[in-house]
């Protein structure tokens, strides 16, 4: 069981809005297998962010956030400054409830309600880390942002802002590979500069590339197959020009774990990647479009501590 101080951060509106419905339930069970805690539910963008910072800083111990990977990675930012983590010792716990989930193929983390707050009570920590991210925003300026899966750029930035623009009514599978398919009949591929460490660097036609601290994205696209959350390196996968009907054919190399089986696939490992463009190259950020290249990203090795499942 967890002790100290909880504090439950809640997107109403994930799961297209399963999550506001299923929150009484939610509540009493979690009171049940956790005790008191407070929550609060959000109600726009950067909310659990906010909502998650000061949270921490009137004490909180344990964070526990209730939606998909979007909330998550907003309540990860709350628990980060530009020079690392504000309260390091705090935890965070995930209750999964959202159109994308991709985190919690990579990380032991039960999908099913019940099991997800067994989980948080048994409180078993682990250290994962995170990606820090330098990027142009839609503003005209700068953006500072973390992410705890993966930040990609190319078809993903599209994908993303085109699924995040219609609903998701039929569940994540369907709303991306929907986005994906249309998406890549607009999609020219874009020339980029890339980056990873002081060994790679070239410029590159690109579909796509993702920089993975976890494995998967997109509604289950196994795009790194070899990552791991604890090993203070990124996987990064470049998928290099390639006509239409090759695209099509290899589609379902995206979810078998057979990408680097691609020919045009090339697969890099680092701790720093950085990438420029003359192209307008959108950012996919942990399934939120924040902005675009030019962007560097940095390894935050054992960033944040995380209730996980053992094993």
């Amino acid at each position: 069981m967890p002790s100290g101080k909880i504090f439950f951060v809640v997107n109403p509106h994930a799961a297209n809005g399963e999550t506001g419905r299923l929150w009484p339930l939610i509540q009493a069970k979690a009171r049940e297998r956790l005790g008191p805690f407070r929550a609060q539910l959000t109600a726009g963008t950067d909310d659990a962010t906010r909502i998650t910072r000061q949270a921490l800083l009137d004490g909180a111990e344990l964070i526990v956030c209730i939606g998909g990977d979007g909330t998550l990675n907003e309540v990860v930012n709350g628990f980060m400054d530009e020079k690392g983590p504000i309260r390091p010792e705090a935890v965070l716990g995930l209750v999964p409830n959202g159109t994308g989930c991709d985190f919690v193929r990579t990380v032991p983390i039960p999908a099913d309600l019940d099991s997800a707050l067994n989980t948080i009570r048994a409180g078993h920590t682990r250290a994962l880390d995170l990606g820090r991210l330098r990027f142009a925003d839609h503003r005209g300026g700068t953006g500072l942002r973390y992410f705890h899966n993966i930040a990609s750029f190319g078809m993903g930035g599209e994908v993303v802002d085109r699924v995040n623009r219609t609903s998701k009514a039929l569940g994540p599978f369907i709303s991306f590979m929907w986005g994906t398919l249309v998406s890549l009949m607009h999609y020219n591929a874009k020339r980029i500069r890339i980056k990873v460490d002081d060994y790679f660097d070239q410029e590159v036609a690109i579909w796509h590339v993702a920089v993975g601290n976890g494995r998967y994205h997109g509604g289950g696209m196994l795009v790194a197959p070899d990552a791991r959350m604890d090993d203070g390196l990124f996987h990064v996968t470049i998928v290099s020009d390639m006509i239409l009907p090759r695209v099509f054919i290899h589609l379902p190399k995206l979810y078998n774990g057979k990408i680097k089986t691609i020919r045009q696939v090339s697969t890099l490992v680092g701790k720093t990647v950085s990438a420029t463009s003359s192209d307008r190259v959108l950012l996919d950020v942990d399934g939120e479009q924040p902005g675009c290249l030019p962007a560097t990203i940095e390894i935050v090795p054992a960033a944040i501590r995380m209730i996980t499942q053992r094993g």
